[in-house]
């Protein structure tokens, strides 16, 4: 039949088949649309304006004449345009036909409908260079975008007292307060301002539309190296150096901002799963993080990051400490994550030993007498945020700070286990780029680095400029002086504290984890491996087939989804379905999975290879025949009547079986 279609650019006609699904329209609707506009965003309505607008791709299972369409109906669509820049470059390589046209995006001859925001993937520079109009070239998040779009302002009732005016009037006592207000923070105990309201605070003071002046990125990236393209023409370092390429002096403030407020786990099990190896073994572990970022409501104009799995990477542990192997599948994990709506967030790691009570509590390590994160973690924690920088379009390189969050699992002042959250300062980042700082053996101090050590552990010589460095500090008498650092300074002037915590309705994304959900990887010190036999398990494979209300529970797993991985028996739009299937649950992912060559192949593996259920035994009541057993295998018996089995016997030893069972009472013992 012949539907008209009616968007922002124009009007056209469509031919399509009554039983065909809405999703198969795609394809034709993105030949007659413009090329730049978000495949994900198209929606159809039955009305211009007010009507039931409904998004394309949610619309999965349903026919084209489900709704009661006619031939000659018009449909009203609607979309929105998408950035083809992603920090000066494409994010897809330029072609005559759209993405979701090529065979790559196609399942069976249907097209795979995007169903969820992927994060980015993108090459950041390491914040040296600066570009021309950031906010033309990068592309932020998708949540940095929303939250530009924000206010951000703190609404107040009308006071009683001082308000004088009318119920729709304002005044200084009940207008809305910015998100960086000091009285509002200090009020809700707020310690540190988030991102976007510490943006706004400097940007009101950079760029004045009053003044009609020139727009300026209003964030910079510190930066404590020897600049390589100095414009006075010396040669460069070590040869000269001058004071437009050497690094000012440094004054260590406390950040008064951090770039994530909050830490979510998304269940308990995640934290309990970790903990099992250290009550198992006795030694450390270390896991990263990886979930995704939402906004957190507590905070204005705050960021949380949501901790959805924990990924153990290959590792030696210690009953003091971890050390890290190397990981040679982190991009396909982390690739893998990506298919699953998710990026890696943060890491986590243990510090625990038992106060030998025997009532399972821990020793308190960490308080304020001591030391709240040791230099050495900083330092660990500072390399992992300078790979992982936030790009944004608000900053003069292109990115500032990092939105990678550490963990702590260690004893609190009760002997209770307890999670701590951290960043380290963009200041601490820097520092350890620049090799400025060291850690020491005092877990409390950092150490500054000295000129006069020129030799490298190899033995080559390592030039190095290091800056004067100082750190301000409040004395005995009140007073806030500035002292030099080195040769060492306190580690809080290097970390931001982060609040964490789990949700009072926990809906994971990933439903199968702890005690019910796959082996763990890299746990083959303490037993537990991952092999075909618990794959066969977890998936319930029987030689009947496979249940597709049970694959959608037993395929919720991240261990299991990089498990199957490794494997490399589902192709990669395979695995896509898997991990759509996997997040979303849905029962329609699960019969196009188990229609796919490369999950029969798996089956058929598992079904010769994989460790079977075990078999029913033979019924009975305590008591046994002669030559008969309680299993149904193979039988003998005691005379030379021969062996009698539960299958291929035949008829006559059969009829004397049943005799000799009829025979026997029930209540005999």
């Amino acid at each position: 039949m012949l539907l008209r279609f009616r968007s922002p650019d124009g009007t056209f006609r469509l031919t399509v088949n009554p039983t065909d699904e809405f999703t198969s329209l795609q394809t034709k609707l993105l030949e007659q649309l413009p090329e730049k506009i978000d495949p994900s965003s198209i929606t159809l309505s039955n009305k211009p304006a007010g009507g039931q607008a409904r998004r394309l791709k949610d619309l999965r299972g349903l026919k084209i004449q489900d709704p009661g369409l006619k031939h000659g109906d018009i449909l009203f669509l609607g979309y929105k345009e998408q950035t083809a820049k992603t920090n000066g470059h494409t994010e897809h390589p330029p072609s005559s036909t759209h993405p979701l046209s090529s065979s790559s995006n196609r399942l069976d001859g249907r097209a795979i409908l995007p169903q969820q925001a992927l994060p980015a993937l993108s090459n950041l520079p390491d914040g040296s260079q600066t570009i021309k109009n950031p906010w033309e070239v990068v592309q932020q998040s998708r949540l940095d975008d929303d939250l530009d779009k924000q206010d951000g302002k703190i609404p107040r009732p009308r006071d009683l007292k001082m308000c004088r005016h009318g119920p729709k009037g304002m005044c200084d006592y009940c207008m809305p307060l910015e998100p960086y207000s000091p009285e509002y923070l200090a009020e809700k105990k707020i310690k540190h301002l988030s991102f976007h309201s510490h943006l706004r605070k400097i940007n009101s003071a950079t760029n004045k539309p009053e003044l009609k002046s020139s727009y300026m990125p209003p964030l910079s990236e510190p930066f404590y190296r020897v600049r390589p393209d100095c414009p006075s023409g010396h040669p460069p370092w070590p040869e000269g150096i001058c004071t437009k390429c050497q690094p000012s002096a440094i004054t260590l403030q406390p950040q008064p901002f951090r770039m994530v407020d909050h830490v979510e786990f998304a269940t308990p099990a995640l934290i309990n799963s970790l903990l099992d190896f250290w009550r198992l073994s006795g030694s450390q572990r270390i896991g990263f993080l990886y979930g995704h970022y939402d906004e957190y409501k507590e905070v204005p104009l705050g960021v949380k990051a949501v901790v959805e799995a924990i990924y153990e990477p290959p590792q030696v542990d210690e009953m003091d400490g971890v050390t890290l192997q190397e990981w040679e599948n982190e991009a396909e994990i982390n690739e893998l994550a990506r298919l699953c709506g998710m990026e890696q967030v943060g890491v986590i790691f243990t510090d625990l030993t038992d106060a030998g009570t025997g009532d399972g509590k821990v020793i308190c390590k960490r308080h304020v007498d001591s030391y709240i994160l040791s230099s050495l973690e900083v330092a660990f924690a500072a390399r992992l945020q300078a790979k992982h920088p936030k790009p944004t379009k608000w900053s003069d390189t292109g990115i500032f700070g990092s939105n990678f969050v550490t963990c702590v699992l260690s004893g609190d002042t009760e002997g209770q286990i307890g999670v701590s959250a951290f960043q380290a300062s963009n200041s601490a980042v820097e520092m350890i780029r620049a090799d400025i700082v060291e850690a020491s053996a005092d877990p409390s101090v950092m150490l500054v680095q000295s000129e006069e050590d020129e030799a490298s552990l190899s033995g080559t010589p390592r030039p190095r400029y290091i800056p004067e460095v100082f750190y301000r500090r409040i004395n005995e008498y009140g007073a806030s002086v500035q002292e030099n650092a080195k040769p060492s300074f306190p580690v809080e002037y290097l970390l931001v504290t982060l609040t964490h915590g789990f949700p009072s309705n926990p809906t994971p994304i990933f439903t199968t984890t702890g005690e019910k959900g796959f082996p763990i990887e890299n746990r083959e010190v303490i037993g537990e491996s991952q092999e075909l036999k618990a794959l066969t398990k977890q998936l319930g494979i029987t030689p009947s087939g496979v249940d597709p209300n049970h694959t959608i529970k037993a395929v919720s797993d991240f261990h299991l989804l990089c498990f199957l991985h490794g494997t490399g028996i589902l192709s990669k739009d395979e695995e896509s379905t898997l991990c759509r299937l996997a997040t979303s649950h849905d029962i329609a992912e699960a019969y196009e999975l188990l229609g796919t060559p490369g999950w029969a192949t798996l089956v058929t593996i598992l079904q010769d290879t994989g460790e079977r259920l075990p078999k029913r035994p033979f019924a009975s009541s305590g008591f046994a025949f002669d030559g008969v057993e309680g299993d149904d295998g193979d039988r003998s018996g005691d005379g030379g009547g021969g062996g009698v089995g539960g299958r291929g016997d035949s008829g006559s030893e059969r009829e004397r079986l049943t005799k000799r069972i009829k025979g026997v009472s029930l209540t005999e013992r």
